[in-house]
């Protein structure tokens, strides 16, 4: 028997309109002083609506963003989902040949770019013949404009379009609400980035997850502070939280400046922010010179936080940095660390080590960990080591335009990559990563295409590129070269040999000249003997 209950969908336009009706008056303030109302910002997301007809996107179409953290940004969040398009936001921080991929297998239509950004990606204008128009968001630069009737100004097309008059969320009455809502490429450490492609159901399925509370728990009475990029992995859900549950929003623009960013927590009275720990790192000096006492919940993920980190932060301000885990598959936030009132009675360093585990899986997100080998389900003991596995209704069942069945288990578990533990209480603490990854500032870096980069040299006949523990950025590439006889090549030459060919991050802080590089029995590269010999030295 069926329940008699109405099969409204589940949209993102929900988001935008519950926002406009019931905290209109609620802000967003940006980088630079600039303060709008969600009253304003919705203004503006009904011009773009007709903005996007007038350009004649077509519903289904992806429309990319090149951009920081802004309001304007944050229009596109909201518009281009309501209107049924995709929206597809874009690393800033990729490789030419990664970014003109991911446009061209998106099949972007229009791409919204910062001017400040521009001449990163203009140069791969004439090889994305697909895209129709170059929409700029100005950002307070004055990046000169090329002379082409393709680019276009971003308030000019919306103050000149009118505003659509309807509601955005009747428009979906009939529609089907696992529509495609957002893209986002993961950092392609496994080959060329996969699409992870969102649905509306499952962004307002996640969007709740950010306002369960004893979690992250967003509030209408929180000021949130999103200073990981949205076009990282939806800004862990972030901006939609926030403006689903009335909270006002701060958005820092491009810079990652400690002072701005602390200038900015204590002027607006920041409740909530998230960054990845290279960051947190980075305003650690600076805590007890600014009042953050407004402060209640710090999120850090992109990659673990140290616990003497968290630890610094809980002693300067009363409150440790908490830990999250997830993926882009997941959208992405899949766990929630802190700990819970079963630990209240422990001693403080017990405590210490709680705060350091992932956490606990927010509603309606699953795991499990299995043996690697045999596939088997293991026992959830906290002493068990398994390959995490994990499905919900926001975490990804496949990838766009990509066959990637090894990727996901016969009965639809998404295999995550991560070697992990699961305690009985359900805190998940990750042990080691599956593949040969380094993770440097909150991003992946392929060691497997930064070792082809290098080997492309002429000089170099083998090459290992391993992780090393970094206090800033928690861990830096380190190549491992073997040339061939009479090679000359220096560290600089090979660094500016694969400049051109990989992001700036992935560059290898150092490269090690060897004779030969240990082998396993089947002769393979052994990297575990490399790492060791690390850790020793």
């Amino acid at each position: 028997m069926d329940g008699l209950m109405q099969p409204r969908p589940l949209t993102t336009a929900h988001i935008l309109e519950r926002a406009e009706r019931l905290y209109a008056h609620k802000e967003v303030v940006t980088a630079g002083g600039e303060r709008l109302t969600y009253a304003g910002v919705a203004a503006n997301v009904r011009r773009l609506a007709t903005a996007l007809d007038t350009l004649e996107v077509p519903e289904g179409a992806r429309v990319a963003t090149f951009a920081s953290n802004s309001r304007r940004h944050l229009e596109l969040y909201l518009g281009v989902p309501a209107t049924k398009r995709v929206l597809h936001s874009i690393n800033i921080r990729l490789s030419a040949e990664h970014l003109e991929y991911i446009v061209g297998h998106a099949e972007d239509d229009v791409v919204f770019v910062d001017r400040g950004l521009l001449p990163r990606i203009w140069p791969s204008a004439r090889r994305l013949p697909g895209v129709r128009y170059w929409v700029v968001l100005p950002d307070g630069t004055d990046t000169p404009l090329p002379d082409d009737a393709r680019v276009l100004d971003y308030d000019s097309l919306v103050s000149g379009a009118e505003p659509f008059a309807g509601s955005f969320e009747e428009a979906f009455t009939l529609a089907d609400e696992n529509l495609a809502s957002g893209l986002c490429y993961t950092s392609g450490t496994t080959g060329p980035p996969k699409g992870v492609l969102y649905s509306h159901r499952s962004t307002v399925l996640h969007c709740l997850g950010t306002l369960a509370a004893g979690l992250i728990g967003l509030c209408e009475s929180d000021v949130v502070l999103p200073i990981v990029p949205m076009f990282h992995a939806n800004a862990w859900g972030l901006p939609y939280g926030a403006m689903m549950a009335g909270a006002s929003l701060v958005l820092p623009g491009a810079s990652a400046d400690p002072a701005h960013l602390l200038g900015l927590m204590a002027a607006e009275r920041v409740t909530v922010a998230g960054a990845v720990p290279t960051v947190w790192t980075s305003l650690a000096p600076g805590l007890r010179d600014h009042d953050l006492s407004a402060t209640r919940f710090l999120l850090g993920g992109g990659s673990a936080v140290p616990p003497a980190l968290s630890e610094t932060y809980r002693a300067a301000i009363g409150v440790p940095i908490t830990h999250s885990w997830g993926m882009t598959e997941i959208s992405p936030v899949g766990a929630i660390g802190g700990t819970r009132t079963q630990h209240r009675a422990l001693a403080e360093d017990e405590q210490v080590s709680v705060r350091a585990a992932q956490g606990q899986p927010l509603p309606l997100v699953n795991v499990r960990i299995v043996d690697v080998e045999t596939g088997r389900e293991l026992p959830r003991d906290g002493e068990a080591v398994g390959e995490l596995q994990v499905a919900g209704p926001w975490v990804a069942g496949g990838y766009f335009r990509v066959d990637a069945a090894a990727s996901f288990t016969a009965d639809g578990w998404l295999r995550t990559g991560d070697l992990a533990t699961l305690g009985p209480d359900g805190y998940l603490r990750l042990v080691d990563r599956m593949k040969d990854l380094i993770k440097s500032g909150g991003e992946w870096i392929s060691s497997v295409e930064l070792e082809a980069a290098i080997a492309s040299h002429p000089d170099v006949v083998e090459v290992a590129v391993i992780g090393r523990p970094d206090p800033r950025w928690m861990e830096r590439p380190v190549a491992y070269v073997v040339q061939r006889p009479g090679g000359t090549a220096t560290a600089d030459e090979l660094l500016a040999h694969i400049t051109p060919m990989v992001a700036k991050w992935w560059l290898p802080d150092e490269f090690v000249f060897r004779t030969a590089l240990p082998k396993t029995g089947t002769g393979k590269l052994a990297k575990s003997e490399l790492r060791e010999a690390q850790r020793i030295a």
